[in-house]
């Protein structure tokens, strides 16, 4: 009976350990210990649109006119890992608003650096494609993955959705 339980608690710890080690070999290569966590993005409003506005967050110009979102939601890890989720991003105003006009979306992940002079780090994924028409049947929907290669650290991190030339539709924030 001594015997019996002993090899069950040996296979019990066996088992344990053998998650434990699949559970932080999937952590490393997704890019280590999470750094940013979001469950929301904003679009972008009408007083952050175009490029005469872009200096107001880090640079980066806000698209033509208002975009809205259902969703938004991702994660950012240390190394550089970046995940976003959006669905329903598509124009808030204008002739064409609760649609998606665009077929590709970017992640951008923007970050102050620590060098003795701090300055914006900016650093964009490639293309990913984006669905269009309307949020009602299925349009503004993308689905982000990449790892970039980020500053270290990367001090007070904002995430983007922008279009392929870089004005952003949404932004982490609620």
């Amino acid at each position: 009976m001594a015997t019996r339980r002993s090899i069950s608690v040996t296979l019990v710890l066996a088992l344990a350990s053998v998650l434990l080690l699949l559970q932080s070999s999937f952590v490393a290569a997704k890019g280590g210990p999470t750094i940013l966590e979001f469950q929301t993005m904003v679009g972008v409003p009408q007083a952050f649109t175009g490029q005469t506005n872009k200096a107001l967050i880090r640079d980066v110009p806000g698209g033509g006119i208002p975009w809205r979102l259902d969703l938004g939601k991702g994660e950012l890890s240390r190394n550089g890992h970046l995940e976003i989720k959006v669905r329903g991003l598509v124009l808030a105003a204008g002739a064409n608003a609760g649609s998606n006009p665009v077929g590709v979306f970017r992640g951008l992940v923007s970050c102050l650096n620590d060098s003795a002079t701090p300055a914006v780090v900016n650093v964009p994924t490639g293309d990913f494609p984006a669905t269009t028409g309307p949020a009602s049947a299925g349009g503004g929907n993308a689905d982000i993955e990449a790892d970039l290669n980020l500053p270290s650290p990367c001090i007070a991190p904002i995430v983007f959705v922008t279009s392929g030339g870089g004005s952003w539709f949404a932004a982490t924030g609620g």
